[in-house]
């Protein structure tokens, strides 16, 4: 399978060689080298800033309208390509065709065509102050770095560009180097839909790359998806240059399942929770949490319905479950696996699998202090854990540096409104989970975020306001 680009990046408008080291891209299914690229250079770090630097006043110049047309054709080119963009999201990462062709570029365009829409609302506020008044003008904050994860590529670029563009920003993006290919569709499908040249640039890289671009003196904001101790290097070079930033990391994330609620789906979202995306997604709820009166037949139906879950081709559309990214991933996940055993807990089904593949896996008999119930797998992993009472499980829920998100499932609704209003989580479902339209907010609090994406809040985070004060008499001065 060749899915080589027309270049490794995208710089000032058009597609750019890199000119560092060799970045090779493997369909994780089969371990085939489908794509070849190279690094960004400094020297190429820097073009891209600089051009974006440059581009940037005139875009946010322009009417807000106008930048949201822009989005809103980009939306329609990625809907109308859907089925070819979703085949490529799938060699990239691994993940079934039957999830790539629903979650990935369309959640994307759906992000592009929100904002678009958005454009004319961006608005300042009129204070009045009795004889004299003040307003406030939103701004853009100038150049915009995004940095990727390997999990959602194409998702996340929209997620971080379309506000930052329709706000009058630049963005430069660096994706996962274990994910490099949509991006770059991104930036030639933008520039298709109206982008001018310089708005939107990809390098490609390590870490390195990363380090370059956020320490670019051109750079006034950086946005991650990744890893807390990602998040914190990035975090303290940002700070350096007081830029803005938008933190995504990652969670242990409680799903919580009350003895009245609907067992089949309690079990059908805490499959959701886990194994979608094998597992790969940093809001998932791996910690279990069962109230003594369903545990056993939560247990039960979750382990019968596991048993019919579809493992294999990605790119056959009755497949449910694919291989992990990368065999270093499969090899983290492998050694939580065996941690979780070594500790006492107990294996319901599931293991370590073979090869490229880690089958669904659920723990019983975990204890809050196992590694598996502390630590960020990033892999098709559920710990299951027993509660009795509401105070109880809100303390043991609460209880991890982690603070993403977190699930209830209950028939007591005023029960889940006064038990998410404790948890300590930036993005909480009732009765659902892992659902994440663009219209709602989404990110994290503690170790796992800081700001949000999505929805109009995400707006603040790619601008600032400017207060003006303005006197309408004469100055009273005691001089």
């Amino acid at each position: 399978m060749n899915a080589q680009p027309a270049a490794s990046l995208f710089i000032d408008g058009r597609p750019v060689e890199g000119e560092g080291v060799v970045l090779p891209v493997h369909y994780p299914y089969t371990g085939e080298e489908i794509a070849s690229l190279r690094e960004a250079s400094t020297g190429q770090v820097a073009r891209a800033c600089a051009a974006a630097a440059a581009a940037q006043p005139a875009w946010a110049a322009l009417p807000p309208v106008e930048r949201g047309r822009v989005l809103v054709r980009a939306a329609a080119i990625i809907r109308a390509r859907n089925a070819e963009l979703s085949r490529l999201e799938t060699l990239d990462t691994g993940k079934p065709i039957q999830e790539t062709l629903v979650a990935d570029w369309e959640s994307g365009a759906a992000a592009l065509e929100f904002f678009g829409g958005l454009a004319a609302g961006l608005t300042g506020q009129m204070i009045p102050l009795g004889r004299d008044w003040a307003y406030t003008i939103r701004e853009p904050l100038g150049v915009c770095a995004g940095i990727g994860a390997w999990n959602y590529p194409s998702q996340i670029a929209c997620w971080k560009t379309a506000p930052a563009l329709v706000m009058g920003n630049a963005m430069v993006f660096k994706p996962s180097e274990e994910t490099p290919l949509g991006a770059l569709k991104l930036a030639g499908i933008l520039a298709e839909a109206g982008l001018p040249a310089g708005l939107f640039s990809v390098l490609q890289g390590r870490g390195a790359v990363g380090a370059a671009l956020v320490s670019d003196p051109h750079v006034a904001k950086v946005s991650l998806t990744g890893s807390v101790p990602t998040g914190r290097r990035v975090y303290a070079a940002a700070a350096e240059g007081m830029r803005h930033v938008t933190m995504e990391l990652g969670g242990k994330s409680p799903l919580i399942v009350f003895d009245d609620a609907s067992l089949e789906d309690a079990v059908g979202a805490a499959m959701l929770a886990n194994f979608y995306s094998s597992g790969q997604i940093c809001s998932n709820g791996t910690r279990v949490f069962l109230q003594d009166g369903i545990r056993e037949a939560f247990l039960d139906q979750l382990a019968e319905r596991v048993r019919n879950v579809k493992i294999g081709d990605p790119l056959d559309p009755e497949t449910q479950h694919g291989p992990i990214v990368s065999p270093a991933q499969a090899g983290r996940i492998r050694a939580a696996i065996a941690a979780g055993e070594a500790e006492g807990a107990r294996i319901l089904c599931g293991g370590p699998g073979e090869g490229a593949f880690i089958p669904p896996t659920v723990f019983t008999g975990a204890r809050d202090d196992m590694t598996i119930t502390r630590d960020e797998i990033f892999g098709p992993v559920m710990t299951t854990l027993g509660f009795t009472d509401e105070d109880e499980v809100i303390r043991r829920a609460n209880a991890t540096g982690f603070g993403l998100a977190a699930g209830v499932f209950t028939r007591d609704l005023a029960r889940g409104h006064r038990v998410v209003a404790r948890l300590e989580a930036g993005t909480c479902w009732i009765n659902a989970y892992n659902l994440t339209p663009v219209e709602m907010p989404f990110g994290g609090v503690k170790q796992s975020g800081i700001g949000r994406e999505n929805s109009a809040a995400a707006i603040e985070h790619y601008s600032q306001l400017k207060s003006v004060y303005v006197g309408m008499g004469g100055v009273d001065a005691p001089y």
